[in-house]
């Protein structure tokens, strides 16, 4: 394939998958603006209480990466029936971990604000958050599955247009709720649970059509515990056991990468530094947010196409595929900073206005520019992440995250504690670059678990 067709085909899924990602922090940036006018606590508690909700709620990522991952290597080698056991065996086991979630809220929410290091003062407005945005954890984790299955045969458009639909519901509730109802920060979390349901039902139809298009049926669920026989020699689709070892190595991955954020905010929340700190930390992990869903676009590109060309056997594809897409990312990643830089007097205000959040304000354009750096120095890290799924390299993935976060936690308490805000972001900062190394040289060097024909090609 032509490097002119293959860049074709990445802008085909990474543009549709950058609109559909940046829509979804800005539904948490849209909540932080309508806490804005209610004070710096309200700010403080929404993203505290996003933060609380996400350390259960993003754990369960597994879900859609390890859907893509399998699904994109089963439409590769043109196996339907493996594609549709991987959709199978994803939804019977997020509709598990989601009946747990409900049933098990009350830990869950102690727990995080233990790691979170909540003050007394913000557990109330906490709480309002988090005891009904979990109540959306059903429709939330089956829409996971709907995605990564629709990533992986290829399709990012039926994403884009039910992450828009969702979105665009959550924005009119939540507004609706908060201006018109009086609910405030409870209003918020009522507007994203409505809304999930709604685009779960609107999911299910987008599937329905998914399936006639490409001529797939559910015979029965392929819940076998090992690789069938007749699909062994074609696609070496994982049975049930190696499926859960996927999602099990993906899920200690999240943690770890949940649990870097969660520590991030206790120790904010510890430093002596007051709330308007505290709640610019806040706005400046949605920019954040915001460049690490655009440049997941990218990433989300590489889960399909290396799936798809690791799953034909196309090593000379695989590896143009790569390289293109980090030349994408890479550029993207300079356009977000040079955005970040250059708007500051626009961008910070929406969230923290002078009249009613100065001090935030004046907080969060203090700190900016270690937001500026993250551009170009984290974005390696998102997109290698996608490669890895691409490849399901689960346990390649597992295994550096690990070291990495480890890593972090000795640079924070050796030497960030010593410096503050400032040490805080700058060992938050080492962390994604040492995970972009490591993936790298993981990689290179063959460690990463797959067999030796597409290991090889990966280093030549």
């Amino acid at each position: 394939m032509q490097p002119a067709t293959m860049n074709k085909e990445i802008l085909r899924l990474a543009v549709p998958n950058i609109l559909s990602n940046i829509s979804v922090p800005l539904i948490t940036s849209f909540d932080t603006v309508l806490m804005g006018e209610l004070g710096g606590s309200h700010i403080a508690a929404v993203g505290l209480g996003g933060m609380a909700f996400n350390f259960v709620y993003w754990n369960f990522g597994f879900l859609r990466m390890s859907t893509t991952g399998l699904t994109a290597r089963a439409f590769g080698a043109e196996d339907k029936a493996a594609q549709m056991a991987t959709l199978g065996r994803a939804a019977l086991l997020a509709a598990v971990i989601s009946v747990l979630l409900i049933l098990l809220q009350y830990p869950f929410a102690e727990l995080t604000y233990w790691l979170l290091n909540l003050r007394p003062e913000q557990v109330p407005l906490v709480d309002d958050y988090f005891y009904v945005r979990i109540l959306a954890a059903p429709a939330a984790l089956l829409q996971m599955v709907l995605f990564g299955w629709f990533f992986g045969r290829q399709n990012a458009v039926f994403p884009l247009v039910l992450t828009i639909a969702v979105n665009t519901a959550n924005m009119a509730l939540s507004w609706y709720m908060v201006k018109t109802l009086g609910w405030g920060i409870r209003g918020v979390a009522w507007g994203t649970v409505v809304a999930q349901y709604l685009g779960f039902g609107f999911g299910l139809a987008l599937w329905w059509w998914e399936c006639r298009r490409g001529e797939l049926t559910f015979k029965k669920p392929a819940l076998h515990l090992r690789s069938r026989p007749e699909n062994q020699e074609k696609t070496k689709t994982p049975g049930l056991s190696e499926f859960l070892s996927v999602n099990r190595d993906i899920f200690l991955r999240t943690l770890c990468l949940t649990l870097s954020f969660a520590f991030f905010y206790n120790r904010a929340n510890a430093l002596d530094v007051g709330t308007a700190v505290v709640a610019a930390n806040v706005i400046l992990l949605q920019l954040v947010n915001w460049l690490s869903y655009g440049i997941d676009g990218f990433a989300f590109a590489a889960e399909s196409l290396v799936g798809k060309y690791s799953g034909a056997n196309k090593p000379a594809e695989l590896r143009r595929v790569i390289r293109l897409i980090f030349l994408w990312g890479m550029a993207f990643a300079g356009l977000y900073a040079l955005v970040y830089a250059g708007g500051e007097n626009y961008i910070l205000p929406l969230f923290a206005p002078e009249n009613t959040a100065p001090e935030t304000l004046a907080q969060a354009s203090y700190y900016l520019p270690i937001v500026v750096a993250f551009c170009l120095a984290a974005a390696p890290c998102y997109l290698l992440d996608g490669i890895y799924i691409g490849l399901t390299a689960a346990r390649a993935m597992r295994q550096t995250m690990l070291l990495a976060f480890g890593a972090y936690l000795i640079v924070y308490f050796v030497f960030g504690q010593h410096y503050g805000n400032w040490g805080l972001w700058g060992s938050l900062l080492m962390f994604m670059v040492l995970r972009a190394v490591m993936q790298y040289w993981w990689m290179q060097t063959g460690r990463i678990g797959l067999t030796a024909q597409t290991a090889n090609s990966l280093k030549d």
